[in-house]
């Protein structure tokens, strides 16, 4: 049966967007296989360790010769990149901390991104389907004040499609703080147009993502 990986990396939880919206993929993508597995990571609940020196130079030394540092920074590299190489389907969900990424996303990737193995052109991850649901508090599309401060979506379309060779595809909730900050509250109706949009979005994707694996 298929395997999903889910991230979800929001700090928040009962108020984070991005998580409800990867919950709603992920409904619907168990909908349609009751049988299947979801390998779950909350990065922000359990946080990984940034990528050190032994991390980096353990994966390319031989495994009788590694440090007892770089043997346990390498496990962890292995086990991550297990999670994604077993992995049908991705979804990542993030929100936009300081125009980019949550530290705790990049650490993710940073441990996940390894040389000879899932970056490049023979990478084990090539063409695997990933939706990452990346949810913005403010409006940063094409023509807004903000669009050139946009570096989560370039960031991570980047990363994701040069480096591991994924397959993306984003799904974009905006202005999420319309209804928090005051300044914001004429945009309320624009904010909750583009949350509904984007669970609709969310199960379409996953449903569509099911039937061609079942397919396959």
């Amino acid at each position: 049966m298929a395997t999903l990986l889910h991230i979800d990396s929001s700090a928040f939880h009962e108020s984070s967007v991005s998580r409800e919206v990867t919950a709603t993929f992920r409904r619907e993508w168990e909908s349609q296989h009751p049988g299947g597995t979801v390998i779950y990571r909350d990065l922000a609940k359990d946080p990984l360790p940034h990528l050190t020196a032994d991390g980096f130079t353990g994966s390319n030394t031989p495994s009788e010769q590694r440090t007892p540092a770089q043997a346990e920074a390498v496990a962890l590299r292995d086990a991550l990149a297990d999670e994604i190489e077993q992995a049908d389907a991705i979804v990542i969900g993030t929100p936009m901390y300081n125009f980019t990424v949550p530290s705790a996303l990049k650490a993710w990737l940073d441990q996940v991104i390894i040389g000879g193995r899932t970056l490049g052109p023979t990478s084990t991850t090539a063409g695997k389907p990933t939706t990452v649901v990346a949810a913005r508090g403010g409006g940063y599309g094409p023509g807004t004040p903000r669009e050139e401060f946009e570096f989560l979506t370039t960031y991570l379309g980047k990363v994701l499609t040069e480096l591991l060779a994924l397959d993306v595809d984003f799904i974009i909730p905006e202005l999420t703080l319309a209804r928090t900050v005051p300044q914001m509250a004429p945009l309320i109706d624009a904010a909750d147009a583009s949350r509904a949009k984007a669970h609709e979005d969310a199960a379409a994707k996953a449903k569509t993502l099911a039937a061609k694996l079942a397919a396959a």
